[in-house]
């Protein structure tokens, strides 16, 4: 009889495998096996008059993988649960295990933190029991996305026509919408500088007026502006020179938030896409006959590296770099939101370099890793140095501001060159020399609105305000983007940079959740509950207490909001259905308007309107290598081009980019509340 091994992804199951040896089959379970079911009270699957008692079913796509897991976990000696190593992981092993009838109490549970054989082997050495504090925690967060998802979307359905809600997506959509309405409300004012640039030993210092008379000047109009101007045409004797040595420390490590903010920013990747790459660097990539994880945990929020890690990086780094460049471990400080429960995103060997594994990775993978295994490998590196100089022009009563600097020691630039630096020299300054400017110009400006968010922004943001958790970043602003609530694009044609900007519907939808439900859906009450699953981890907080306090704060607001929140009729198309008679109407969709049946969901009839059908498929000419279906060109809601299966939704088949050596997997579908 073979120890049976249960993980989530099909991609890792063979890696550990091999690891393991032949006393061992390893099989997955492809992620979640059950969900809470849609019966009793309000179709919620949850018992409210028994301590929340939660109704699982067994997901109907899963039933024949559940059917194999029992079959041959019936056969084995040993049934080991070895699932992602977080508190979803942890829930999914205890579903597992009541699924297939382990003993609950019985140390099968097995957690690493990197796809290696080293690290897998140590593992099993010491399995642990299935924590069931934090699968209370994660049970109690389904429970009230469930909550919310269902009842408050089914509300704004009736009401304003509004697809979904959810307790996160929500706060993330009051953000955007309240980052357009300071936008919007924004009055500029103008503001004028007075640049003097010098020539010192054939460098340019440019220096900017900053002080008249010891007190800050401001400058606000072009009178104040010519008044500085006229002041300053003779020479400017130095009041002040300032030369300091300056260091520069390097970045942490990559945490969840950080590698999705980064990764927008100095690659272009949007958090979906870093997350699905890191993904696949993590559960393994075929290097010759071998199969290695490339990189730890990409679902963390520590900054620690494990000493091993450390002391192999320090040895690598002395080696190829020498002693000067050896900087120290700094582990980084705990904020109140941090579980710490894994290292930082890191490589599972300091000595896979990125070129020399570069051949087995796809571009976007290369790219990722390169990234992740740099920014490592800086943060155990010296600071780099520079030389600074600071210098104050003067003339009558007025002083300018000048600076310049000169990188003295690379440290940990040597490697990382995601920063970019230049030297700005400015020579040598003689205090007792008096300077003539070599021209001295008036600027106007206007204050400027606060930006939109970019996807970097939002996540940072919603990280610092504690919302949510940096796993399900990616899927909250997608789902609001899905749902139509806000779109994401270029800010202008003649720039790259993707902004949120909400739609119509959703500044309607946020406001009418302001006026009913803003005591819940709001920043600081989000971020407390997110506090509050932490407790109910840790064990210091009772889980039915919690889901008691919500539901006597929740449900009360939910039946005034029934009674009072106005009803938005559909506009009348002034036709009727071909199918049934009724009323057309026009309806939102995620592609923009479009006429359906007044009737729905009885009459499922609607068509598009002219401006917003989107282009038949066409054929490319080429089979589904998975179904023997026609391939055809598609259209996204991205207005990107895609090939895809003409058979869908019965065949899921997308074909890769360039950026893809293998084929993508089925696309995941969302619920309404995926992403509460």
């Amino acid at each position: 009889m073979k120890n049976l091994v249960i993980v989530e992804s099909p991609s890792k199951s063979k890696t550990i495998e091999k690891y393991l040896g032949d006393g061992f089959e390893v099989v997955s379970s492809k992620g979640h096996i059950r969900d809470l079911a849609t019966r009793g009270k309000d179709g919620l699957g949850v018992d409210f008059e028994d301590e929340f008692k939660p109704t699982y079913k067994i997901s109907k796509e899963k039933k024949d993988v559940v059917k194999e897991l029992k079959a041959k976990a019936k056969k084995a000696d040993i049934v080991y649960l070895a699932t992602d190593p977080d508190r979803e992981g942890e829930a999914i092993s205890w579903h597992l295990a009541d699924e297939l009838g382990l003993e609950i109490e019985q140390d099968n549970r097995v957690i690493f933190n990197e796809i290696t054989k080293d690290a897998v082997l140590k593992a099993f050495e010491a399995p642990r029991s299935i924590d069931m504090k934090m699968v209370k925690s994660q049970e109690t967060r389904r429970i009230l996305d469930r909550i919310i998802g269902f009842k408050l979307s089914k509300l704004l359905q009736s009401k304003i026509k509004s697809k979904s809600a959810g307790r996160v997506q929500s706060v993330a959509l009051k953000l955007i919408v309240d980052r357009e309405k300071e936008i919007d409300a924004f009055i500029p004012e103008e503001y004028w500088s007075v640049l003097a640039l010098f020539e010192n030993e054939g460098n340019v210092i440019e220096t900017s007026a900053e002080r008249y008379k010891g007190k800050k000047l401001v400058m606000s109009n072009a009178e104040e502006a010519q008044t500085v101007f006229d002041a300053v045409q003779g020479p400017f004797d130095i009041s002040k020179l300032e030369k300091k040595k300056r260091k520069r420390e390097s970045k942490l490590p990559f945490i969840t938030s950080t590698l999705q903010q980064e990764a927008s920013t100095r690659l272009g990747f949007a958090a979906k896409k870093t997350m699905r790459v890191a993904q696949k660097l993590y559960e393994g990539v075929q290097m010759g006959s071998e199969t290695e994880g490339l990189i730890s945990y990409m679902r963390t929020d520590s900054t620690r590296l494990s000493d091993s890690f450390v002391a192999d990086a320090k040895a690598y780094i002395l080696e190829n770099h020498g002693k000067k460049y050896m900087g120290k471990y700094r582990a980084g400080k705990k904020t109140e939101n941090t579980q710490d429960a894994h290292e930082a995103i890191r490589p599972t060997s300091i000595d896979r370099t990125p070129d020399s594994i570069k051949s087995y990775l796809t571009p976007d993978e290369y790219k990722l890793y390169r990234f992740i295994y740099f920014r490592t490998m800086a943060s155990l590196m010296a600071p780099s140095e520079f030389d600074a100089v600071s210098v104050v022009f003067s003339q009558n009563g007025y002083d300018f501001n000048g600076s310049g600097s000169t990188l003295t020691f690379d440290g940990y630039l040597k490697v990382y060159d995601y920063e970019k630096t230049s030297d700005k020299i400015i020579g040598t300054i003689d205090e007792k020399k008096q300077y003539k400017a070599e021209k001295i110009e008036q600027n106007q400006h206007f204050t400027q609105p606060p930006a939109r968010f970019t996807e970097a922004r939002l996540i940072k943001e919603l990280e610092e305000l504690g919302i949510g958790r940096p796993s399900t970043y990616s899927m909250i602003l997608d789902t609001i983007v899905y749902r139509a609530y806000s779109t994401f694009g270029a800010v202008s044609e003649t720039s790259k940079t993707k902004v949120f900007k909400p739609t119509e519907q959703g500044v309607l939808t946020n406001d009418a959740l302001q006026e009913h439900f803003s005591s819940i859906i709001n920043v600081n009450y989000t971020a407390e509950m997110e506090e509050e699953l932490d407790r109910i981890a840790m064990g210091t907080e009772d889980n039915v207490e919690a889901l008691q306090r919500f539901v006597d704060k929740f449900y009360p607001l939910l039946a005034e909001a029934d009674e009072t929140m106005v009803k938005i009729e559909d506009e009348k198309v002034g036709e009727k259905c071909p199918d049934c008679g009724e009323e057309l109407v026009y309806r939102n969709g995620r592609y923009g308007r479009f006429i359906a049946c007044s009737g729905f969901p009885k009459c499922k009839y609607n068509r598009a309107l002219e401006e917003n059908k989107r282009p038949e498929p066409v054929q490319t000419g080429e089979m589904c290598p998975e179904c023997g279906s026609p391939l055809v060109k598609r259209m996204s809601r991205y207005k990107t081009e895609f090939v895809a299966c003409s058979a869908f939704p019965k065949c899921r088949y997308i074909q890769p980019n360039d950026n893809f050596k293998k084929k993508n997997k089925k696309e995941e579908t969302e619920n309404e509340e995926s992403a509460s």
